[in-house]
């Protein structure tokens, strides 16, 4: 695709706060499909962190988060919108609304549930995954272009290979030039990142594309620190259409686990 270039913000950081809902992105949240468009991966991040600051409360908390990827994401910039669709006293569902050139870009949807102590029965089956420490560095800017690609500190853990693999991620650049976000805002914004990890056909030209529709989190715990790990796996089906799902990990272990669905185009 081609289009004019958007105005972007200059920092170290995704996102420039220009108050009231507003932001420009960087070149830091630039994509990987197209030069003029956003990455899903930052906007999910900034996304997640306008649902937590909405109305808080502090016996609750976001156990999954859905986002509807409408068209593409232009770079630039744009607002986001943060209602409540369904008000409660032990579950809530927030609604965020990313809107860009006068239209829906992303729409997500935040389950917010009441906690409480249920660590006798805690229990996890999702198994663990080499620490960073035990990985070699991965260069993702090799295989995939664009700032946010490039903004990324990578590691691989052996075993990896076209279609599977476990990769850890980290950031040096915070959200907002504010850089005030939490760590779930911070994982939240890299988990996108899946989907490329373990590509089954290299992207770019005679070959395909496989553009998610979706991001769909579920997180067992709130997760913590600057590193997520991705234990991932992709299906492509016969009929254009494919499945990339990930494991989730915080430096603690497993916390949830994400889904996205493909098309698949010929390029």
């Amino acid at each position: 695709m081609t289009a004019a270039l958007p105005e972007l913000a200059d920092g170290d950081y995704y996102y420039q706060a220009l108050g009231g809902g507003h932001f420009r992105s960087t070149i830091h949240a630039q994509g990987a499909w197209n030069e003029h468009e956003q990455h899903m991966a930052p906007a999910s991040g900034l996304m997640a962190d306008s649902l937590e600051r909405h109305e808080p409360r502090t016996d609750m908390r976001m156990a999954r988060l859905s986002y509807e990827i409408l068209g593409l994401i232009p770079g630039g910039g744009f607002h986001i919108e943060t209602t409540t669709l369904r008000p409660g006293r032990t579950i809530e569902l927030l609604q965020a609304e990313l809107v860009a050139n006068g239209r829906v870009a992303v729409r997500a949807t935040a389950w917010r549930m009441i906690t409480s102590d249920t660590s006798a029965v805690a229990a996890v089956e999702d198994t663990a995954i080499p620490a960073p420490d035990e990985c070699k560095p991965f260069y993702g800017a090799a295989i995939w272009p664009g700032g946010y690609i490039r903004s990324l500190e990578m590691r691989v853990a052996e075993g990896h290979r076209p279609g599977a693999g476990v990769v850890w991620l980290r950031t040096q650049h915070p959200l907002t030039d504010k850089a005030d976000s939490g760590d779930l805002a911070r994982l939240m914004g890299l988990v996108d990142t899946a989907n490329g990890i373990a590509a089954r056909v290299p992207p770019g030209k005679d070959s395909y594309a496989f553009p998610n529709l979706d991001l769909q989190i579920h997180m067992y715990r709130r997760p913590e620190g600057e590193w997520l790990g991705l234990d991932n796996a992709v299906s492509f089906g016969t009929d254009g259409i494919g499945l990339t799902s990930t494991v989730l990990h915080d430096l603690q272990g497993p916390f949830g686990r994400a889904e996205q669905i493909l098309t698949l185009r010929r390029t």
